[in-house]
């Protein structure tokens, strides 16, 4: 904090000894000395005082943080979950005997079952008609003409006079359809 070095001290010791003089320097060494002491106790208690005061502080949310979470595991005791299970369980209970209640309350009788009419004559037309339609939009739409290019001879088979073997039909005819 001070930086006073040994030649500062040197020069005080000899300002104090000409200014009290040589009788009245212990008294006054011993008078420094304790207000040096008080001021010191006083900034130590001081210190320790705030010190304490951030420990509460600490503390209290330290205990608040507690608190809460005691509160919040109070609600999860076992207690507690029993009965909300068996609260969900006899109300899934109640609703289920309540939807066989109404089933066996019901006035309606049954249903029967039916069997299909005997196919009719205007039935048969409209089947005939309806594979007409169906087979007309399968039918291709136009026969087009692809052509394939030709393969490239090599000289080696230029030579020896044998023509390849898929040489023989390039164009190939192939249907399109709708897509």
């Amino acid at each position: 904090m001070f930086d006073i070095g040994w030649s500062e001290l040197v020069v005080i010791a000899v300002v104090a000894l000409i200014a009290i003089g040589p009788k009245e320097l212990p008294g006054v060494l011993r008078m420094v000395g304790q207000w040096m002491g008080k001021a010191r106790k006083m900034a130590s208690e001081f210190q320790g005082q705030f010190n304490e005061a951030m420990r509460e502080a600490e503390m209290a949310d330290v205990k608040k943080a507690f608190d809460d979470v005691k509160d919040v595991a109070s609600g999860f005791t076992t207690n507690n979950i029993m009965t909300s299970l068996t609260k969900d369980v006899s109300d899934a209970n109640s609703s289920v005997d309540m939807a066989i209640d109404k089933a066996d309350n019901l006035d309606t009788p049954p249903a029967v079952p039916t069997t299909p009419e005997p196919p009719t004559p205007e039935t048969f037309v409209e089947a005939e008609t309806h594979a007409q339609e169906t087979a007309a939009v399968n039918e291709p739409l136009a026969i087009t003409r692809e052509v394939q290019p030709s393969p490239v001879e090599t000289p080696a088979a230029a030579h020896d006079g044998a023509a390849a073997p898929d040489a023989a039909s390039p164009d190939v005819l192939k249907d399109a359809k709708a897509s």
